[in-house]
């Protein structure tokens, strides 16, 4: 939510974070990229993540490390608010074509919509962002991220949202309302799960070719974002660790 766009957004994840190395897990079948379990309560940013900001958004969310039970977690309070947390990784899609993670909300928003600029707030969303590379890209799409390029400087050639939406239903798969550069996936909707973790599960390889019709490039961000300044409504939303893996062979 924002009145930045998504490919600014997906700028800025660029920008903030310069590059990053995921951690490796001993199990070389999995990509830890946030560990957040393993945090100090009381921080407000895991190791490895950076806040994501905009610049005409000045009221921000407000994430620190709690423990739900004996499990440390990101929690995340907005109030008409926006921003994000952020790391920059290399991850290969098809290597590692499975995302997981696990969330928590407290309620959904009233007024979101994934379909209006002034509905495009979420209390819980996962956003990936891709690399440009130029030799996977049609032309078409070449031509648009040239352009983009001219106004934005170094952006995603495409992003994922994952997000848990009040009204729309799961599976539900649309462009962004500020931009086709990021299509939104509705992986959860309404408020039967309120209250309780959710395990989430996504093959992003398939995802992003069903999205934009290619194959996907590099992973090169993955953000975090409870967001409020469209509906200026309040959310509080918990994060767990998240997880690429690789497909079962």
């Amino acid at each position: 939510a924002m009145s930045l766009s998504a490919v600014q957004r997906g700028m800025l994840v660029l920008l903030l974070l310069g590059s990053a190395s995921v951690g490796l897990a001993n199990d070389p079948a999995k990509l830890v990229v946030g560990a957040f379990s393993l945090a100090a309560s009381g921080d407000s940013l895991p190791e490895g993540w950076s806040p994501l900001t905009f610049k005409k958004i000045s009221r921000h969310t407000r994430y620190e490390v709690v423990k739900d039970g004996a499990v440390s977690v990101v929690k995340a309070v907005s109030d008409a608010s926006a921003s994000g947390l952020t790391r920059a990784v290399t991850i290969s899609p098809r290597e590692y074509p499975i995302v997981r993670w696990r969330w928590k909300i407290d309620h959904v928003l009233e007024r979101s919509d994934v379909a209006r600029k002034d509905g495009d707030d979420y209390p819980a969303r996962l956003y990936i962002t891709f690399a440009y590379e130029p030799d996977k890209v049609s032309f078409g799409k070449k031509l648009q991220y040239k352009a983009g390029q001219v106004l934005f400087g170094e952006i995603p050639i495409g992003a994922l949202n994952y997000i848990w939406d009040g009204k729309s239903p799961v599976g539900t798969m649309v462009d962004n309302a500020y931009t086709g550069f990021a299509k939104m996936i509705v992986v959860r909707s309404g408020s039967r799960h309120v209250g309780s973790w959710v395990e989430e599960e996504r093959n992003v390889y398939e995802d992003y070719t069903r999205a934009f019709g290619e194959e996907p490039p590099a992973i090169n961000g993955v953000a975090i974002m409870t967001d409020t300044d469209n509906t200026l409504e309040q959310a509080v939303a918990y994060y767990g660790d998240i997880v690429f893996v690789q497909a079962m062979k």
